[in-house]
């Protein structure tokens, strides 16, 4: 027997994801490599990955580069080794897929206040995402081992001949924006992470099994406090268990479906 609200109940679990997103007070949104599949990037393990095929960067390229940061940045400009060469030429031709620009829709549409990533492709940023944390860095900018600040690799002028540069504010080395192994994460954005996570009362977990951490860690302890975990990916992940919602398939599909649905309940409310 209806209980006369039968319109008002989801009637499938993208429907109640959508009314979760909607009705949270604070969302933030997980990525990982999943969501730029669909853009080329293949992972970097696995059969097709990155580092299958062109080789891993080595464990120790943090230590690398503050023991000899000339030689470092030689291989910046011009890249010898196969996986700095593959990478580079894979992140390059890269561009957007329509989960990032669902994800930059859904800040639009308030759905989601941050989003924290583990890419380095710069593909949430083109797609317009504007409340944004690249745990891992971001392959088109430098930055101060220093200070922290970040600077476009296009555009800081280099000087081959005194190499490595230095920052024009505090005169520290310049590196390239991405974490080497070995190197800590920059305090100010696992700060960032760490403050929005704990705001939030909402995550969507999306291309990523959050295995990795510190990333891991901010959509499990949301979900242990009591938050909504949403997921996003083609299979279930050791994440799933903790999941609010599973929702399988393509982050492109889903996230668009779900952006719509969205925008759909923002127009009837």
């Amino acid at each position: 027997m209806s209980d006369g609200n039968d319109s008002k109940k989801p009637s499938t679990n993208l429907d109640r994801a959508a009314q979760l997103l909607n009705e949270a007070e604070f969302s933030i949104a997980l990525t990982g490599a999943g969501v730029s599949v669909e853009s080329g990037i293949p992972s970097f393990r696995g059969p097709g990955g990155l580092w299958t095929k062109y080789g891993e960067p080595p464990l120790d390229g943090y230590q690398r580069f503050i023991s000899d940061p000339e030689r470092a940045w030689e291989e910046l400009l011009k890249p010898t080794e196969d996986w700095l060469v593959g990478l580079r030429q894979t992140l390059g031709r890269a561009k957007p897929n329509v989960a990032h620009f669902s994800l930059a829709k859904l800040e639009s549409l308030g759905a989601i206040g941050a989003l924290i990533t583990q890419n380095v492709d710069d593909l949430h940023r083109q797609a317009g995402q504007r409340e944004l944390y690249e745990i891992h860095g971001n392959f088109k900018l430098l930055r101060c081992v220093g200070c922290s600040k970040r600077f476009s690799f296009e555009n800081f002028p280099v000087d081959v001949k005194s190499l490595p540069p230095k920052c024009p504010s505090c005169k520290e080395l310049i590196k390239d924006d991405t974490v080497h192994f070995g190197e800590p994460i920059p305090s100010e954005v696992l700060a960032s992470c760490e403050r929005v996570s704990e705001r939030a009362d909402c995550i969507l977990v999306v291309g990523t099994s959050a295995t990795v951490y510190p990333a891991a860690g901010f959509a499990v302890e949301i979900a242990r406090r009591g938050g909504t975990l949403i997921e996003i990916n083609p299979e279930p992940t050791e994440l799933t268990e903790l999941a609010t919602i599973f929702l399988g398939g393509t982050a492109s599909a889903i996230l668009n479906d779900l952006s719509e649905k969205i925008l759909r309940l923002h127009r009837s409310g």
